[in-house]
């Protein structure tokens, strides 16, 4: 029977209201028995759905509104006052009907992604080429994707090039230009252009299923303000019920009782949360944001403080090779040679540039480094053609006890002080050469964290393992309150706690990589990766999947209102409630004029949380006084 009743509520919800409407036209007819029928069978139809939810909550040991309504119908059929019955019940199930919509609408970006997933995928098997449902393709397998097609799951380019329109993965519609080599993500589209790729992730275990997870699971989730008002509702059924018999013992007016008793209903007050933190977060993910909950849509709108990693996150994550310097008997070619063989085995950013620049020579790398041991924030050593080599920043060098030449040092620093990070090479115990690598800041830095310190935020921050000179070039550049060079992982954690323990509401941003430890230590944990990684999926509270500060910005202001929106609603909610019960009280307001109201009540908050789904704080522009920084770093 309840599966029946939860299946038919539209049309026991339609049926019920034309039934009403028949019962005033028989009335203005004059059959005023047929009309208390009519109006007896409305009040039955349409109160039967409404006493099944009363019941099934009271089964949990929970005080519904459903049960306020049900004590509310029965005393009003008890009086004769069936018309009141029956306009209750309907507009009571007529609002549900309209919530329900509107919550659906809210949802609507889980279901727009939804619907972007591709359904079948075209492979590369032998000679030919075969079309296959989408979760039959396995990791290893050649896809073929052309203009207008999907791409069905993630992986690298191995033969072509195209523009793809990302906007399922980013938010950003611009499209990009993926060549030989580039990553892409399942469900983006190709604008121009023919691609071929190995298959690197499928099914469940793609970005984009992830992005799906992740926001089904936050808009479950539920923020403070949400606990707090399911609790509140299983303490004031029962005080309402409580009040409504003072006020039938001190007045002697069953009527007056139970239209108390209807009116008190804090229908919009227990909605007015729910909305607003499902339209916020879904806001979230229509713009390449994902934001993991109500909770987590509450602390980031309290953070004062923001926490920066440098290279991927102030700057664009795509350093480049600006000189080679070589000190030592190995000429150039040779030395990028060993030093980019060892650095395969590395996955930190700066040894991948060092392999990209060899790559770029077209110099061959032969084999697999030999006894690779990673020292976190410092380098590496390996053996690599039976030489063995330590690359790293001056800590490592001084940690395997390799002296720095005064010619060495100075060139390091004159590097340094021009925005680069020097990498020391040293080969059998000595430095052969030098690598320097720059950076570019990225353009949307500047007008990001000026709209954020608009927003509130008091005090921004950079830690970085990079050296102390191109640390400061960044943080002058930028205009950061303070900046904290030559860090390990352990030691970003250790400023984070500090910010925490003077009483700062700290965001941290990262890579989601080398900066997950600080990045689960901060109050908000926020990872920028193109595409996001695993890992900042697993350990950030926010990702920004298009990798852009603007975003960042974005996100804060979005939080912001969303808690905004919310106390709005709940402002609204319990004002209304508390004039409608006057209203009783004095006599002015009856049962179904006052359930009438209440619904309203309830449509309004819906909609003014649906308010936020158009909410883009992007669009708004930057003061024209800031101007994009750009040049190497």
């Amino acid at each position: 029977m309840f599966a029946f009743i939860h299946k038919n509520k539209k049309t026991i919800t339609f049926g019920a209201g034309i039934l009403l409407i028949l019962a005033f036209i028989v009335n203005m007819m004059g059959y005023q028995d047929l009309r208390q029928s009519i109006l007896i069978i409305v009040t039955i139809i349409a109160g039967i759905p409404i006493a099944v939810k009363a019941f099934q909550a009271l089964r949990m040991r929970a005080f519904s509104i459903e049960m306020l309504v049900t004590i509310a119908v029965i005393g009003a059929l008890f009086i004769g006052e069936y018309v009141e019955s029956a306009v209750v019940t309907f507009l009571f199930l007529f609002g549900d009907y309209l919530e329900v919509r509107t919550l659906e609408k809210t949802r609507s970006s889980l279901k727009g992604l939804v619907d972007m997933a591709p359904q079948e995928a075209t492979l590369i098997r032998g000679e030919t080429t075969v079309t296959v449902p989408v979760e039959e393709v396995i990791e290893g397998d050649r896809v073929v994707i052309r203009t207008g097609g999907k791409v069905p799951v993630d992986g690298r380019i191995v033969n072509g090039h195209a523009s793809l329109n990302e906007a399922a993965i980013t938010g950003e519609s611009v499209p990009a230009s993926k060549k030989l080599g580039d990553k892409v993500f399942g469900s983006t589209v190709i604008d121009s252009g023919y691609i071929e790729i190995i298959a690197e992730k499928v099914g469940d275990d793609t970005t984009f299923a992830k992005i799906i997870e992740l926001v089904e699971e936050a808009q479950e989730s539920k923020s403070k303000t949400e606990k707090f008002l399911n609790k509140f509702a299983n303490v004031y059924t029962p005080t309402v019920v409580a009040l409504s018999v003072v006020v039938y013992v001190l007045t002697r007016d069953l009527h007056l009782a139970i239209t108390f008793l209807v009116i008190a209903c804090p229908g919009a007050l227990i909605i007015g949360a729910p909305v607003s933190s499902v339209a916020g977060i879904g806001n979230g993910a229509k713009n390449g944001v994902l934001i993991k909950g109500g909770e987590v849509m509450d602390r980031f709108s309290k953070v004062d403080t923001l926490v920066f990693d440098k290279t991927g996150t102030l700057t664009k994550g795509k350093p480049e090779v600006t000189a080679i310097k070589a000190l030592g008997v190995y000429p150039e070619q040779e030395l990028l040679q060993l030093v980019a063989q060892a650095e395969m085995a590395s996955e930190h950013h700066l040894g991948q540039t060092i392999v990209k620049e060899a790559k770029s020579r077209d110099i061959l790398l032969g084999e697999q480094p030999q006894s690779v041991k990673v020292i976190k924030g410092n380098g590496l050593a390996a053996v690599v053609a039976e030489k063995r080599l330590v690359i790293g920043n001056r800590k490592l060098m001084n940690t395997e006890q390799i002296d720095i030449s005064s010619e060495a040092e100075a060139y390091a620093i004159k590097r340094e002080k021009a925005g680069n990070t020097a990498i020391f090479a040293a080969i059998d115990g000595k430095v052969a050469g030098i690598f320097s690598i720059a950076d570019q800041i990225r353009e949307d830095a500047v007008p990001a964290l000026a709209q954020m310190r608009a927003n509130g935020i008091k005090k921004i921050v950079m830690l970085t393992g990079d050296n102390q000179h191109t640390a400061e070039l960044v943080a002058h550049a930028l205009g950061l309150d303070e900046f904290h060079a030559e860090l390990l992982p352990e030691d970003k954690v250790a400023h984070v706690k500090k910010l925490k323990q003077q009483g700062h509401v700290v965001a941290m941003a990262g890579d989601g990589v080398n900066d997950a430890p600080v990045i689960a230590t901060a109050d908000i944990g926020l990872a920028m990766g193109e595409g996001g990684t695993d890992i900042s999926m697993e350990t950030a509270d926010v990702v920004l999947m298009a990798d852009k500060l603007m975003q960042f910005s974005h996100a804060y202001s979005l939080s912001k209102a969303t808690i905004r929106n919310m106390k709005q609603n709940t402002f609204f909610a319990v004002g209304i409630v508390g004039v409608l019960l006057a209203g009783v009280l004095m006599g002015s307001i009856h049962l179904a004029s006052g359930m009438f109201i209440h619904e309203a009540s309830v449509l309004i908050v819906i909609l003014n949380g649906m308010r936020l789904l158009g909410f883009n704080k992007k669009k708004k522009q930057a003061s024209k006084s800031l101007e994009p920084v750009n040049g190497g770093i």
